[in-house]
């Protein structure tokens, strides 16, 4: 039995960005074996679509080896991103996404009726989300050309900070509650957010930050890619009053499986197995209820648990959850129904 399954998060098309060959839509289509997804192994694995997020780093950066960093890991946040530098990655990725569209390797998605539309063509379903807003400025005139593009979801900020607020650094057995809240501009990107029908995504904002959102936003919370911190106390990891936040908001979280959020031991390692990942959705459905669960990799953007390795490895975890105990109907609302419902509820 094949569970399909829709992702809150992966870096797939900066990988494809930084990979030096110039056929990068026919390496996703027919087969990038070093990278997490492309579209056989998607397809063979059951994903129907997910976040395709553009994370805007210095250009040949390696994202694996920022998020490892000694500096990083030692609580310093990165630089901030020059505007100009931000838009030219961010484009870059924009671009490659319309290619693969063109091509017909993905459908660019922007409602919830687009995605069940994509799924009943066989087309992957992607939605466009930024990870980071250091490509927007401050009088969101960038915003609108991107909403015409179909962008339809944004994290205020990655781990560093930027003009509208503040990242957690890369800090294990620390809590989230390090640095500012949002700036003046950052309130009202969330104001527009809204008005627009932006997704506002939480993961990689610092507590401050988060509670600005939640002050401010009327639309349900969301955590793309974040886990719980009472299991593994990393700074990227959702605390208990950030769970009932969203939880009373009926928003959603999505389980991170890069291993340095799903370890108690916070190690970038991939030693460790699937039950691990399964006590931190058991967590997760014990905070947000049945329908705040999702799963969000951070694929191509993170160490993977061996077991799981890449997106063919999904389908173990959603046997897994089987094995446990879970619901066939509770399996397919944590794979697909509750990003449907939350995507629904926000982007319309």
């Amino acid at each position: 039995m094949t569970i399909p399954f829709f992702d809150g998060h992966n870096d797939t098309l900066l990988k494809l960005l930084e990979d030096p060959r110039p056929n990068k839509v026919e390496l996703f289509a027919q087969g990038m074996p070093e990278a997490n997804i492309d579209l056989p192994r998607a397809k063979e694995a059951g994903m129907v679509g997910g976040f395709f997020a553009m994370f805007p780093p210095p250009l040949k950066s390696n994202l694996s080896a920022v998020a490892a960093s000694p500096t990083t890991s030692a609580g310093q946040l990165p630089p901030e991103l020059d505007i100009a530098e931000a838009q030219r990655s961010t484009n870059g990725m924009a671009a490659l996404m319309f290619r693969l569209e063109k091509a017909g390797a993905l459908a660019v998605c922007r409602t919830e009726a687009d995605i069940r539309a994509a799924m009943a063509e066989g087309k992957l379903a992607a939605i466009y989300h930024h990870e980071g807003a250091e490509a927007i400025d401050t009088d969101f005139n960038a915003l609108e050309v991107l909403y015409a593009a179909g962008f339809r979801s944004l994290g205020i900020t990655w781990s560093r900070a930027n003009a509208f607020g503040t990242g957690v650094p890369f800090r294990f057995n620390a809590d989230p509650d390090i640095g500012p809240g949002l700036s003046d501009a950052g309130k009202e990107l969330v104001r527009v957010c809204d008005r627009m029908g932006i997704m506002i995504d939480l993961s990689h904002l610092n507590a401050a930050g988060f509670r600005d959102v939640a002050a401010i936003s009327g639309k349900p919370l969301v955590a793309t890619h974040s886990n719980v911190h009472a299991l593994c106390p990393s700074t990227r990891n959702l605390t208990d009053w950030q769970l009932a936040a969203i939880r009373e908001s009926g928003g959603v979280a999505g389980l991170n499986y890069a291993t340095g959020f799903l370890r108690p031991d916070g190690k970038m390692e991939p030693d460790m197995e699937i039950d691990l990942m399964v006590r931190h959705i058991d967590a997760l459905v014990e905070a947000l209820g049945e329908d705040g669960v999702a799963l969000g990799s951070d694929f191509d953007g993170a160490m993977m648990p061996a077991p799981i390795k890449d997106v063919t490895g999904v389908p173990k975890l959603l046997q897994a959850l089987l094995d446990k105990g879970y619901g066939e109907g509770l399996v397919r609302k944590i794979a697909l129904g509750n990003w449907l419902g939350v995507i629904g509820r926000t982007m319309g």
